[in-house]
């Protein structure tokens, strides 16, 4: 009922604000595309709006939102490149998730694209996987790709997060020196898009070690 009370009261100018809000962001990402930014558009409608998880290309085709054929969408991807790091300052720009006492907090977490039946691909790791049993036995070690991404959460219960910056960890990377890097980069787009206060903070990352393919990791001091 709180969000039914709220309709009627002071959160009339925020339910108008949210659509204008989406439609700028929606123009932002299609102007971060360079070639193919249609079938680009496409696709991203056709991954938020697909039923359940995304488990091949080829069915993303057959999600309504997509209205090209499966050749368009490989070109897209084949020929038509995204522009990240103006991407990754129009995130940055978007509402954060606040904690207590109105703090942004980030975290750093690895997911893992598992690649068991490509042994032609280059540059992948054993990404750590929870198994089905009981113990640490039944854990795997799967060959795929490792993606360390940063994002901002929110306290109380809701679970909302907002992805902050994402980059694939190569097998010659030095994953503290990454993390580091990755999160200076962030809290430098947070502070010049207007969150936060300018200045030197200290903050703290640890790695889970059931999501981090490099080796088990220790939570260690980074300075910003």
């Amino acid at each position: 009922m709180d969000s039914v009370d709220s309709v009627e009261g002071a959160d009339q100018g925020r339910l108008v604000a949210e659509p204008a809000r989406l439609q700028k962001f929606c123009g932002d990402l299609y102007r971060c595309l360079n070639r193919r930014s249609d079938e680009w558009f496409e696709l991203t409608d056709a991954l938020l709006c697909a039923e359940g998880p995304v488990t091949s290309l080829v069915g993303l085709c057959l999600v309504p939102e997509h209205r090209r054929g499966h050749g368009g969408l490989y070109d897209a991807l084949n020929c038509g490149p995204l522009d990240a790091d103006q991407l990754r300052g129009k995130l940055a720009g978007l509402p954060a998730p606040r904690m207590f006492g109105g703090r942004i907090v980030v975290v750093v977490d690895v997911s893992p694209w598992l690649r068991p039946d490509a042994p032609t691909c280059p540059e992948r790791l054993f990404c750590h996987v929870y198994g089905r049993g009981r113990g640490r036995d039944a854990d795997q070690r799967v060959p795929g790709w490792p993606h360390q991404v940063v994002a901002a959460v929110e306290s109380g219960p809701a679970c909302w997060t907002a992805i902050l910056d994402a980059v694939r960890l190569d097998p010659a990377d030095d994953a503290t020196a990454v993390t580091a890097a990755q999160l200076r980069a962030v809290v430098h787009r947070l502070h010049s898009a207007g969150s936060g206060t300018p200045g030197i903070h200290r903050s703290w990352w640890s790695a889970t070690p059931a999501t981090t393919s490099p080796g088990r990791r220790e939570a260690k001091p980074v300075w910003l």
